[in-house]
């Protein structure tokens, strides 16, 4: 499976996977997925995010 909005750049939180043009991991996204944090709520929360970019993060996590 190709994802589209996950990247790796060693310069960028020592090359941890990353939601695309953010400085925001999918370990993170992951975190507050298990927090009990819904799609939804990631994104009102952050607004910068895509909602399709948070989904992929679960997806690549998974």
């Amino acid at each position: 499976m190709q994802f589209q909005h996950i990247i790796s750049d060693p310069k960028i939180l020592g090359g941890k996977p990353i939601l695309k043009g953010t400085r925001i991991s999918v370990e993170f996204i992951i975190e507050l997925v298990a927090s009990g944090g819904s799609v939804k709520d990631i994104v009102n929360k952050y607004p910068h995010l895509k909602e399709e970019a948070v989904r992929e993060a679960i997806l690549f996590a998974g």
